[in-house]
């Protein structure tokens, strides 16, 4: 009876979605993850409307999102995305600073947050850790969150910037990014009537007194970003 080599199982890699509106950084992404045993990029997109519809084709077991998009942003994008399926686990992946997005995309939908000044083999952990169906944020955003659990603060202790909602903050990132009333209207798909609107609440929060105020304090808060 001739000798028979056994088969050889075949290992499944976890496939992963990126979508962020640079395509270099898109690139980079998907170079750090294809040299994994366990990992492959299966496709990606620029801007929320794209993404979901190449999501919901192509089913990934992974989301990698930036936050920062096109039209809707990826808060939006997150929000709409867990309308129509909860359990896939989606890691934001972003250069806005963690103390203020973080929380924001947890409580959204996301299963974990990493900036993207964060060393590459961090990405890999955090990917593998949702993949697990665990959470992921950095120690310092953990340690913070678990203070805050424990002294009990809520929303009324929080910093001026922080009590924006989640729409405010999209609007007040466009302000300081230089965008006016009829373009941020435009690019957010709402009526000037209604970013008016949010931009009277966000001079309330921020106790800003004029327009002039508001747009010099969106500058200097995104100056005070890191950069991409």
């Amino acid at each position: 009876m001739p000798h028979r080599t056994p088969a050889r199982s075949v290992r499944t890699k976890h496939r992963v979605f990126v979508v962020d509106d640079h395509p270099i950084v898109r690139q980079g992404i998907a170079l750090l993850i294809d040299q994994e045993p366990d990992l492959e990029v299966c496709g990606e997109a620029e801007e929320a409307e794209s993404g979901l519809a190449a999501i919901a084709a192509s089913r990934p077991d992974v989301v990698v999102l930036d936050i920062s998009l096109p039209g809707p942003d990826g808060i939006d994008f997150l929000k709409t995305l867990r309308a129509t399926d909860p359990a896939l686990p989606v890691l934001v992946l972003s250069m806005h600073d963690e103390s203020v997005y973080a929380e924001r995309a947890i409580r959204a939908g996301a299963n974990g947050y990493i900036m993207k000044q964060e060393a590459t083999e961090n990405v890999l952990v955090a990917l593998r850790r949702i993949l697990r169906h665990e959470m992921y944020v950095s120690d310092r955003m953990a340690s913070a969150m678990l203070r805050q659990l424990a002294s009990g603060a809520g929303r009324t202790g929080q910093a001026p910037i922080e009590r924006l909602s989640d729409r405010e903050l999209e609007v007040f990132r466009l302000i300081g990014g230089g965008h006016g009333t009829r373009k941020i209207a435009d690019e957010l798909h709402l009526s000037v009537k209604t970013v008016e609107s949010y931009q009277a609440h966000i001079k309330e929060k921020l106790a800003l007194q004029s327009s002039r105020a508001l747009v010099q304090r969106a500058i200097e808060w995104r100056l005070e970003e890191p950069a991409k």
